[in-house]
């Protein structure tokens, strides 16, 4: 939150940001922001503010954001196809440099650049491709073995669409829209 934050301020041509107004963003005290970005070591100046190229450059170092990361996605329906064409990805250091399904329609086909293989050619060309981190938008009854298969091939961490708990060596982030719309719909009624 903090990066988009300060991206945005950089964007602006603004030289500085105070703690104050990053906090207004997100509903924070300056207090909060102040020691939040102490972790970074020294990062601001108390009367002036932060520089936001400055600082942002900070974050994505201790991010790992510094650096381009290879990016496969793995299932090239709806969600995978839309996600190869996120401008996003790009501006974020993430690069989409493999691409697989297993709907022979959709196999040789190009999105925003990248070529749909076979699933059957993931461990090759992942490895190839020197991929670092997968999105796994597969159905819910494959995703297990597809992700052991990504993990075999050398992948380091999964973003999942799939419907499942994923038991892998890797860090998984999964992402689960029904239960995010599930809980928005709990908090509206509550507030009610």
């Amino acid at each position: 939150m903090y990066l988009r934050t300060l991206d945005a301020a950089a964007g602006e041509g603004r030289s500085t940001i105070s703690s104050s107004a990053i906090a207004r963003a997100f509903g924070f005290t300056d207090a909060q922001v102040r020691r939040d970005l102490a972790c970074l070591g020294q990062t601001g100046r108390p009367g002036v503010g932060y520089q936001p190229v400055t600082l942002a450059a900070r974050i994505r170092k201790s991010l790992s954001l510094d650096r381009t990361w290879n990016l496969a996605i793995v299932g090239v329906g709806k969600i995978g196809a839309a996600l190869m064409g996120y401008p996003r990805f790009a501006g974020g250091g993430f690069r989409v440099t493999a691409a697989f399904d297993a709907d022979p329609d959709l196999i040789g086909q190009d999105i925003a650049g990248t070529r749909i293989e076979p699933l059957s050619q993931l461990e090759r060309s992942v490895r190839e491709a020197n991929v670092d981190l997968a999105v796994l938008a597969v159905p819910g009854p494959v995703a297990q073995s597809v992700a052991t298969d990504l993990v075999n091939a050398g992948i380091r961490g999964i973003l999942n669409f799939a419907p499942v708990r994923l038991h892998v060596d890797v860090p998984v982030q999964p992402i689960d829209l029904s239960r995010s719309l599930e809980q928005l719909a709990f908090e509206v009624s509550s507030t009610a």
